[in-house]
């Protein structure tokens, strides 16, 4: 099953590449930070009964030698017979572009990444006629980034790394340094700070990296109104919804009668400071209608009436 973990451990390198250098740093393959990058269609099929797809093609462009392909997949889990697809994507990208090709694997766990990195051998008594060694990042290698002026210089990478690591053990501190990093880089680089913002909020899930950032996240409402994400939203729901239940307790706890169209009233607000303002009021109101004395009058309404 495509999940958005598994989406967000490829398109990342598609969407933002600026991570191609900093992540071939760390698995010892020199890379110019300069290197421009293009998508490539990941569409290998050559027959109609049999349909082959890469997760994701790159074409990089070093500004210190030849182009080369990158091929990139997101792994979950040991999957027979993945080796023999990984062969086949270099044979056939190598014979259709006529450049070299690499292939970068991407797992969250030690296990995966360790059958991953192969190598995967093809042959028969005693000769190799093909052997597939894919690069393999995981987090074994990736760097874990638990200060926030560290992720501040490639908040990108940081993100990535919390990826990575999002079931490790030092999974919560990612989070947090990003957090910290998103106050400095919010206001240098709006772009980049609302795509790590996203690509947190969809690919972490439930994972426990995605828990941590579920506990801060609320610091970063303000930061980026509007933007109707799934957890900002319920968020703001939230608050609204326990902000009115507040308004109406406090006038049950005083023994103040509430007549129906006041309890639908306050239930139906969806503005934050209002209710806020409401709940001000209900701690010394003398009926239910004091909730709106104040409030500008309706049309048809006269001032001071529900």
């Amino acid at each position: 099953m495509v999940t958005s973990a598994h989406e967000g451990m490829h398109r990342i390198f598609q969407e933002r590449p600026e991570i191609l250098a900093p992540v071939f740093g760390v698995l010892g393959v020199p890379l110019s930070a300069k290197a421009t990058v293009d998508a490539v269609t990941a569409d290998v099929t050559e027959t109609r009964p049999l349909e082959r797809r890469v997760d994701t093609v790159l074409r990089v462009g070093p500004s210190d030698g030849e182009d080369f392909l990158l091929a990139v997949e997101a792994q979950s889990g040991k999957a027979p017979g993945k080796e023999v697809s990984w062969a086949y994507y270099f044979a056939y990208l190598q014979a259709k572009f006529g450049l070299p090709v690499l292939l970068l694997v991407v797992c969250q766990d030690r296990a995966t990444a360790k059958w991953a990195a192969g190598p995967f051998d093809c042959g028969t008594r005693g000769w190799t006629a093909l052997r597939t060694h894919p690069l393999v990042a995981s987090p074994e290698n990736l760097p874990v980034i638990t200060d926030a002026r560290t992720a501040a210089k490639n908040l990108v990478m940081a993100a990535f790394s919390a990826l990575a690591h999002a079931r490790s053990r030092e999974c919560g501190a990612i989070p947090e340094a990003i957090s910290g990093a998103l106050h400095e880089v919010q206001e240098t680089d709006p772009g980049t700070a609302e795509y790590v913002f996203d690509f947190l909020e969809v690919t972490l899930g439930k994972t426990p990296a995605g828990e941590k950032w579920m506990e801060i996240m609320s610091t970063f409402v303000s930061y980026f109104p509007g933007r109707g994400t799934v957890r900002e939203t319920a968020y703001l729901e939230g608050k609204v919804e326990d902000r009115a239940l507040m308004v109406l307790r406090a006038l049950e706890k005083r023994g103040i009668a509430i007549p129906e169209d006041t309890r639908e009233r306050v239930t139906s607000c969806t503005d934050l400071d209002t209710l806020t303002a409401w709940f001000d009021r209900s701690l010394t109101a003398a009926t239910a209608e004091d909730l709106f004395a104040e409030d500008p009058a309706l049309p048809g309404v006269e001032s001071g009436e529900a």
